[in-house]
């Protein structure tokens, strides 16, 4: 098996893990796609005309997307089907931003929609107050159903480092003087005394839930660092691959996962504390950064803490990741709105998406190869944006 196909294999096994983990049940939407047979039986029947109409022809859309690679492909996917039904849509690269910023030019009508939410942890940019008075969530809505607990996450830690030292948890780290001195001794600031995590850059939301879940929890040995994320990825993949000791934030769906690999050369570390709404570090919309349960049905194989219930103790929800729009694009564009809200994405076919785009495909050629793979699922949400719209 070469490299490549490899890799792909770590993705569809690192896929099929956290739709067990993070979705839990049979009737989750993120699950996967319908087959094109049953989209085809379940899609309402149109007249050749109305599949030709074009709600959108005559307005122009103004898209944007995450400063993540892993929200590239779903921001093409959603740009591609608004042009099927004829609107005129900007790049979506032409407007990469934060979240903060992101829901600021939603609300501002700056951008209209943009695919790349996350959610419970976005919250707080919606609860921010406008010059006006106004909070941003009365100008914006979170929409749809993209993937409702796709977004597994959490943070990875060597696993030999963690065998050796018996640190399945943050707090056996913390409370662990030879770890922390083992660690701090190759880690990002070395000769500190404090066990630098690798953790998310300033405007991710993540960053600010780290820094309250190490404040809230009372370590007092653990420290986040903050910078461009490929860039710390590499650096801590290195680590890994060398037997360094590194903990770092990741998240699925993605093609990090298939780099430092729980069950291989890492494991999920747990956390005995969960962040809960009480916003230990009282920073502004602190209270929607909540993360309970903080569990996941992850194998003792990838994770060897173990809550209570037999459950890893991850530390973290897993996210919905949904659409949001202005309410007035949403409005005045019925047709966008239902669109909006039917896209439904299958978490294993978004991480072997983002494993190609790690390879050096383009997120456009990936939409359109996942569009036209779906074609029967997709005809029946245009079909229903195109009967909104009349």
């Amino acid at each position: 098996m070469n490299k490549k196909s490899r890799t792909r294999l770590l993705a569809v096994a690192a896929a099929a893990l956290l739709i067990l983990a993070a979705c839990g049940s049979d009737d989750d939407s993120s699950s996967g796609s319908s087959s094109e047979a049953e989209a085809s039986a379940s899609a309402p029947a149109t007249t050749e005309a109305a599949m030709n109409m074009t709600p959108g022809e005559g307005v122009s859309v103004t898209a944007g997307r995450a400063n993540w690679s892993t929200g590239y492909v779903q921001a093409e996917i959603y740009t591609a089907l608004l042009r099927e039904l004829g609107y005129t849509v900007s790049e979506s690269a032409d407007m990469e931003l934060g979240p903060q910023n992101a829901f600021m030019a939603m609300a501002s009508g700056d951008m209209d929609f943009w695919a790349n939410s996350w959610m419970p942890g976005h919250q707080s940019w919606l609860n921010g107050e406008m010059t006006d008075g106004s909070l941003v969530g009365d100008h914006v809505s979170v929409i749809g159903e993209e993937m409702v607990a796709g977004g597994l996450q959490g943070m990875l830690i060597t696993k030999g480092f963690a065998e050796e030292y018996q640190v399945w948890t943050l707090e056996d780290l913390d409370g662990n003087a030879d770890a922390i001195a083992a660690y701090d001794a190759t880690d990002a600031d070395p000769g500190n005394g404090m066990v630098d995590i690798f953790g998310c850059p300033e405007d991710w939301t993540c960053d600010n839930i780290i820094n309250s879940q190490l404040a809230g929890g009372g370590y007092e040995n653990l420290q986040q660092v903050k910078a461009g994320y490929d860039a710390m990825w590499a650096q801590a993949v290195d680590m890994v691959n060398e037997g360094l000791p590194v903990v770092a934030y990741t998240w699925t769906p993605s093609a990090y996962i298939t780099q430092i690999r729980p069950g291989d050369n890492a494991y999920w570390i747990g956390m005995e504390y969960v962040l809960d709404d009480s916003n230990p570090m009282g920073q502004e919309g602190g209270e929607a950064w909540d993360q309970r349960p903080g569990t996941a049905a992850i194998g003792e194989d990838m994770c060897p803490a173990r809550s209570a219930d037999g459950l890893c103790p991850i530390g973290w929800a897993a996210a919905d990741i949904k659409a949001a729009a202005n309410n007035d694009f949403l409005d005045a564009n019925p047709a966008a709105k239902q669109l909006l809200t039917d896209i439904k994405l299958s978490v294993m076919d978004v991480s072997i998406a983002n494993v190609a785009q790690g390879e050096g495909a383009d997120p456009k050629d990936l939409a359109a190869d996942w569009i036209a793979g779906n074609r029967g699922l997709v005809d029946g949400w245009l079909d229903a944006a195109r009967a909104a719209a009349s």
